[in-house]
This record gives structure tokens, sequence and C-alpha cells, in this order.
């Protein structure tokens, strides 16, 4: 009889300890769901960016998307520039015209417009990589919701948009004459000169 509590009492600890193990556990989920909900959704100044500047060519109007201030379509010629950033969850960017630095942004209404500051989570978009080659974008805040344009290249709703339909499906294209970015940077080699050859230029021979 004597064994009976000192068993329960074993078994009473061996519970409490995987009960802590598991709150640990969960907690310890939740804050890596926590850090990424905050690093894609809301992301602050010091994450790492990558900014990259192309067009976006449009499906529907064979023209290129352009932000003009407060509005945006896909009427632009063969030059329209837009800044890329890309955040440190690679497929959520923000994109804003090169000259006017207007973002492109989603309203509450799925309406497109151009704001000046984009930091508002309106104004991300995610990445989604097409079998045929073209990108769409969708509204990382209005799930469901896709940048579009129509045929005469007026921004459609986002409510009113599915990833199946060519007015949501773009090209990237680089500008002409350009690089990109991050290639601009080329290691090339340096060659040290000798003092016998710094003699030699400097005291050339006579004939």
């Amino acid at each position: 009889m004597s064994l009976l509590p000192s068993r329960f009492i074993y078994l009473c600890l061996h519970f409490l300890v995987f009960y802590f193990q598991l709150q640990e556990s969960q907690q310890s989920s939740a804050d890596f769901r926590f850090y990424i909900e905050n690093h894609t959704r809301n992301p602050d100044d010091l994450s790492r960016k990558q900014v990259r500047i192309y067009q976006l060519y449009s499906r529907t109007t064979g023209k290129h998307v352009q932000i003009l201030g407060k509005k945006v379509n896909a009427n632009g010629d063969d030059g329209a520039l837009l800044v890329v950033e890309t955040e440190t969850f690679g497929s959520h960017i923000r994109i804003k015209g090169k000259e006017t630095e207007h973002y492109i942004c989603m309203n509450e209404k799925g309406k497109i417009v151009g704001r000046p500051d984009g930091r508002k989570q309106e104004c991300v978009f995610v990445e989604e990589f097409l079998e045929n080659n073209y990108t769409a974008l969708v509204s990382a805040k209005y799930k469901g919701w896709y940048l579009g344009f129509n045929r005469r290249g007026r921004p459609k709703k986002g409510p009113r948009t599915t990833q199946r339909q060519q007015e949501v499906h773009f090209m990237k294209r680089q500008p002409k004459g350009r690089v990109d970015p991050l290639e601009e940077f080329r290691f090339t080699t340096v060659t040290k000169r000798t003092r016998r050859a710094r003699r030699l230029k400097s005291n050339p021979k006579r004939d």
C-alpha cells in the first residue's frame, strides 16, 4: 500500500513536466507566427530589401503599367519604369513609379490608386508565378483581390478579379539599355606595379 502514494506523486510530476513542455512549445510557435506576420505584413525600415527597376507589361493592353500620381493605368509606352521593392520574404513587394515616386495601392473598395506613402499594407502585393510565364499580383491585405487592367488600360476593382483572367497577367521586362541594379558591381583585377616598372616609365630610354 505504501507504493501507491509514491507512484501517484510520480505520475503527477510527470504530468506537470509534460504540461510545461507543451506550454513552452505553444509559446514558441506563437512567437514564430508573430515574427512571420510582423515581417511580412508590416516590415520595418530595418528589414533587408532588394530594389529592382523594370517594366510591367500588361497582357491585355500590350503596353506597360505606369503610375501618374494618384492614377494608375496600363497604357504606358516602352520606358515606363517601376521601382520594385522586395521585402525579406521575397514574394512581398511594393511598386512605385520611378518618376512620380507614388506607390500602387488597393483601398478597401478594391480600387487601384497611387499614393506617395507606401508603408501601409494596402500597398503590398504578393507575386504569384503562373504556368504561362506570366506573373499575377494579389493584394497582401485583401485576399483574392488582384492588380488588373481592362483592355482600355483602366484598373479593375479587386473583387472583380480572379487569377485566371488575362487582365491580371503581367510580364517583367528589363528596360532597354539599362543594367539591373544588382548586377552593376563587377570585380576587376588590379596589377601592382613594381618599382622597376615605375622607374622605367618615369625615365624612358632615349635613342
